[in-house]
């Protein structure tokens, strides 16, 4: 009868245990990534690194200039500069001082898309990232006069860096003229009668309706035992209530029926051409084709663009271009170049066109296409050496679409044949699909 006792005991001990871990959280292997959301609908990913005593916590809000409207462009930038002055427990000015007395550093950044924040700090210092960014989701307090004064602030920004700089200038006008119905043709800075005209009003209608964590994302990369932070996050995150539920962004951008130009004349040194074709995002299965394009026309040095204009032809001081695949809504493949002294836009606009209709008529090599791959794969993992890196991924990827993309990321890349390619030159890369910017300077 004795052994029969201890049998029992021991049976129901191991079926308690198995209930235990059934209602916790199981410790996650490092690398990977756990996904939770809490029932204020906050997200929260976490992915163990134990390689150096370090954290790095980041917010994302899906906020940015695309929640805007005309009248108000670069109200989410300028929250996201408000976000530094001050709640009622933490003054202005003191988040950052805070942060950096501990040894770490913070920023953050707005996008089309997003608004992010982050601090990279020592692990055992983590609670202090979560104590602040808790505090300003929920208490920021946007003084007026705060507000008057940072408004004027972030005119001169855009004064300085967009104003001046002619090739933002074209880059800007470019995107006014590609998107009719869509809010990407605005700056996510804003435009600069709009920063001028709006209120502390509505900066705090943005602030309740965006900042909410029903509207965002927490990610943590680095040196902790996932358990442990997600208790920590709920202790200091679940309590925030609910917001309502977020504004749809519903505008489409209709196809485009044709070229479209835009002649900028501006006091400039040089001229230079834009050309932007509407392009899928990293969600479509067009995407990595793309990606793998976008490598082999512009990516350093010995791509196709920068030996032709600038080596072979000496017609172009600088060329390159970039495919904005991280990117909620269908954006812009860019081509761009700086006309050497001598040359003219004619004669730049003719070469990109040139190597563009290359990839539509010979399929690329297997040598130029393996070296491609070889670069996006050698970036991608030389990235996860960070872990603000690898938080910035998750946050990107989640933001537009599904973190989930990175899992297979890779191998959609590997996947990509000199076809793929070619098809999606002769889908995308059409006169009726671009719209073309030149720069023409003045004394």
């Amino acid at each position: 009868m004795k052994n029969v006792g201890l049998q029992i005991t021991k049976t129901v001990f191991l079926l308690f245990l198995f209930m235990v871990l059934l209602q916790s959280p199981v410790s996650a292997q490092p690398g990977k990534v756990t996904e939770e959301v809490l029932p204020n609908g906050l997200k929260i990913l976490l992915k163990e690194e134990h390689k150096t005593p370090i954290v790095t916590f980041q917010i994302w809000y899906k906020v940015g200039s695309r929640n805007e409207r005309l009248g108000t462009t670069g109200l989410s930038h300028m929250l996201e500069h408000m976000m530094f002055k001050g709640t009622k427990k933490y003054g202005a000015k003191q988040f950052s001082r805070i942060v950096q007395r501990n040894g770490g550093n913070d920023n953050a950044f707005t996008s089309q898309d997003y608004t992010a924040y982050f601090e990279n700090i020592a692990a055992n210092r983590i609670k202090l990232a979560l104590e602040l960014e808790s505090d300003r989701m929920k208490n920021l307090l946007l003084n007026n006069k705060e507000f008057l004064s940072e408004r004027d602030v972030v005119k001169e920004e855009r004064r300085m860096r967009y104003e001046d700089d002619p090739i933002r200038t074209l880059h800007e006008q470019m995107l006014a003229a590609a998107f009719n119905a869509h809010p990407y043709q605005w700056p996510v800075i804003g435009w600069m009668a709009d920063i001028g005209n709006f209120t502390r009003d509505d900066l705090v209608r943005h602030y309740r309706t965006y900042y909410v964590p029903n509207n965002a994302t927490i990610i943590v990369v680095g040196d902790f035992h996932t358990p442990a932070m997600l208790h920590l996050i709920e202790q200091y995150f679940g309590k925030i209530p609910r917001g309502l539920p977020v504004p749809v962004m519903g505008a489409v951008e209709p196809i485009q029926q044709g070229e479209r130009r835009v002649i900028m004349k501006k006091k400039a040194e040089l001229a230079a051409v834009f050309i932007g074709y509407k392009t899928p995002t990293l969600k479509h299965p067009d995407s990595p084709a793309l990606d793998v394009l976008q490598c082999v026309l512009s990516e350093g040095k010995s791509s196709r663009l920068y030996r032709s204009l600038v080596y072979e032809k000496q017609i172009a001081l600088y060329a390159g271009g970039d495919y904005d695949s991280i990117s909620a809504d269908p954006n812009l493949f860019t081509l761009y170049a700086g006309v050497m002294p001598g040359k003219t836009s004619d004669e730049i606009e003719k070469a990109l066109y040139e190597e563009m209709n290359r990839f539509k008529t010979t399929l690329v090599s297997s040598k130029e296409l393996q070296k491609a791959k070889n670069q996006i794969e050698a970036s991608f993992l030389m990235g996860q050496d960070s872990v603000f890196h690898q938080g910035m991924l998750l946050g990107q990827f989640e933001s537009v679409a599904s973190w989930k993309l990175l899992e297979t990321y890779l191998d959609r890349i590997r996947s990509v044949t000199p076809e793929d390619v070619m098809r999606v030159a002769k889908a995308y890369f059409t006169n009726d699909n671009r719209t073309v910017g030149i720069l023409v300077p003045t004394n």
